[in-house]
């Protein structure tokens, strides 16, 4: 028995990645609850940080801890590869936002991204983006999740599913088009 495999399941050599669905405040925007919002293709940490903790290098600071809630993470890396180094992740379910990603830099400090859940519409993302990379917000995450929520509405998390181990957290992303994210040299 012979096995043909498609041409287009073979990863063809050269093919980037899609871009990082992020949106950032502005640099020098006053620290509010939020830095940002990050949309995730899948629920898969492993799969996902590496790719946004790599452009994050760049911009802001070498990244060296991530921490989330597990609420709706289904598994929790302890490390993820990134160019050049190795990031730590852990989660904090009590202390931590379930709608937010901390990023910790030994040189820069801290940044708080929103979460939006992978399977947001299109307009919904988009809306959550803008909202949290505008420097005039003052929302939690989870507020902000809640404004999109219609009231009744099923939970999208997948809560049933906590990872269990030790725990240690410019313009808006133009859908389908990669963003330019500024160099924010600002002190916390």
């Amino acid at each position: 028995m012979t096995t043909t495999i498609s041409p287009a399941l073979i990863p063809k050599e050269g093919v980037s990645p899609p871009p990082v669905r992020l949106a950032l405040k502005p640099a020098g925007a006053d620290r509010g609850l939020l830095d940002g919002a990050w949309w995730p293709r899948s629920r898969d940490l492993a799969r996902e940080l590496p790719a946004l903790t790599d452009v994050l290098d760049h911009r802001w600071a070498r990244i060296t801890r991530i921490t989330v809630n597990p609420t709706y993470w289904p598994v929790i890396p302890r490390k993820i590869p990134v160019t050049g180094h190795v990031v730590h992740v852990g989660w904090f379910e009590a202390e931590q936002d379930p709608h937010k990603l901390l990023l910790l830099s030994y040189t820069d400090g801290r940044w708080d991204l929103l979460v939006i859940p992978p399977e947001s519409s299109e307009p919904t993302a988009a809306r959550l983006m803008a909202a949290a990379a505008d420097p005039h917000n003052h929302c939690t995450a989870s507020t902000l999740m809640a404004g999109e929520e219609p009231p009744g509405a099923p939970e999208t998390g997948h809560g049933e599913e906590q990872a269990q181990g030790v725990g240690g957290g410019t313009a808006p992303f133009a859908l389908g088009r990669p963003v330019t994210l500024p160099s924010p040299a600002r002190a916390r």
